[in-house]
């Protein structure tokens, strides 16, 4: 059995989207929280993809694993 690495998916409208300066950040738009990268990556990418036309908004992905244990946190997974 594999460990588990949670992974947090949100996204927000940017002030500037070369930034991560979310405008509004009690009505950011919590997609979830996944056990690996990988069902993390495919949460961010359905996300993202469905605002495309958007260049103010950005989803992101938080390696909460890595919070959580910061000396053991690392990625193993591909």
């Amino acid at each position: 059995m594999s460990k588990t690495l949670l992974h947090l998916v949100f996204g927000g409208h940017l002030d500037d989207p070369t930034t991560l300066d979310f405008q509004d950040t009690e009505n950011l738009d919590i997609i979830g929280i996944y056990p690996n990268n990988a069902e993390a990556m495919k949460a961010w990418r359905s996300a993202s993809q469905a605002h495309v036309d958007d260049a103010h908004m950005k989803y992101v992905i938080v390696h909460m694993h890595r919070m959580l244990d910061p000396e053991t946190g690392a990625e193993t997974e591909a």
